[in-house]
């Protein structure tokens, strides 16, 4: 393949990655061979939030695939995405297929839009910044309310969930112990958040909400800051050193690649946003590590910006949870950071062996 349409082929690849995150978000298309995604949507009349707000009536939105006959699996998306992000050809393509992992004609697949996002109650459905300041931990309860209740659902063959949802994979062990055989979380750890991780998520907080055209939630349009702090974000932590030097190594082609960025249109809410990255402020899944006795196959790469192997802190969470194992997935010019387990194909094989040795 000559060197231009590799660097094509990448340039797609990594905007895809990124765009999972970025704005606006990368139109989905589902992967072929799978069965018709099914909406479905379960409402509380009640929530209570874990800083005693209350909100009546909070939606969450969901897609399933297969037969509710079947073993279920949950499956949760990152920051920003929604349950349809789950059903990309990278993901689902590689996962839900006939003969693969997860396939959707042996399990009945639950995706849930998480609070805040999709068609899931969020501050852009009208009460703006006075929506309640939900966080992780709201978000499981929500999760694990939704099956119990809406779906009948009282027990989970696996729970897989990548960077925000692999975070909620660590605290859905700790809060439901044995609720699932299995967990999968990706792309994230299960400590604090803190470091570079937090800095630069209270840095996209904060230049909204220090930009004038923001008033206090209350905008007409939505702040300049809402493009520019979000794509400083995915290129500073989400893409991969060697990818981004594979397709971005000159002057023309780093500017090519900020210029389309910058130019796709904004379809977020500013508020949304907000609350979005805010709600990881208080993420903590080590105090319930103890209490996860089912088998734990966590999946990370060795160029997650946000998640670096190299301080040792995943290693020696891993310690407190028996017959836990880490697929740290090579660095390359092939994956792309914190982006990579978007991408299927880098684990799928590793995926299916975890599954063949759940306990019935």
């Amino acid at each position: 393949m000559p060197l231009t349409s590799r660097l094509r082929r990448a340039a797609r690849l990594l905007l895809a990655c990124g765009a999972l995150l970025a704005l606006p978000a990368a139109p989905i298309v589902q992967a072929a061979d799978l069965p018709q995604p099914v909406a479905g949507e379960w409402v509380a009349p009640r929530f209570q939030f874990h800083d005693g707000q209350v909100l009546e009536n909070l939606r969450l939105h969901y897609l399933t695939l297969g037969e509710r006959s079947h073993p279920a699996v949950l499956v949760l998306h990152g920051t920003y995405q929604t349950a349809a992000a789950m059903l990309s050809r990278d993901f689902a393509g590689q996962l839900f297929g006939p003969g693969q992992p997860l396939d959707a004609s042996k399990y009945f697949i639950i995706i849930p839009d998480g609070i805040g996002v999709g068609k899931s109650s969020k501050p852009s459905d009208g009460l703006r910044a006075a929506f309640p300041q939900y966080n992780y931990a709201d978000m499981v309860l929500a999760q694990y309310r939704m099956l119990t209740e809406g779906l009948g659902v009282q027990h989970l063959r696996l729970i897989i969930g990548n960077s925000m949802g692999g975070m909620q994979t660590w605290l859905w062990g700790g809060s439901y112990p044995g609720f699932a055989d299995g967990l999968v979380p990706m792309a994230s750890q299960p400590t604090e958040m803190a470091s570079r991780n937090w800095m630069m998520r209270r840095m996209l907080v904060e230049s909204i909400r220090q930009d004038p055209a923001w008033n206090n939630g209350n905008y007409t349009v939505q702040p300049p800051s809402l493009r520019l702090a979000n794509n400083m974000f995915v290129f500073a932590t989400n893409g991969g050193t060697l990818a981004y030097q594979a397709i971005a190594g000159t002057h023309a082609q780093a500017d090519k690649l900020v210029d389309e960025r910058l130019a796709a249109p904004v379809t977020a809410d500013a508020n949304d946003f907000i609350y979005q990255w805010g709600s990881s402020a208080d993420y903590d899944a080590a105090p319930g590590l103890s209490k996860i006795r089912v088998p734990v196959l966590a999946i990370n790469s060795a160029d997650d910006e946000r998640n670096p192997p190299e301080t040792g802190i995943m290693q020696a969470a891993l310690q407190q949870v028996p017959g836990a194992q880490l697929l740290l997935i090579p660095a390359s010019a092939e994956t792309r950071g914190h982006g990579t387990t978007g991408m299927a194909r880098f684990y799928a094989r590793e995926l299916a062996r975890f599954m063949g040795t759940l306990p019935q």
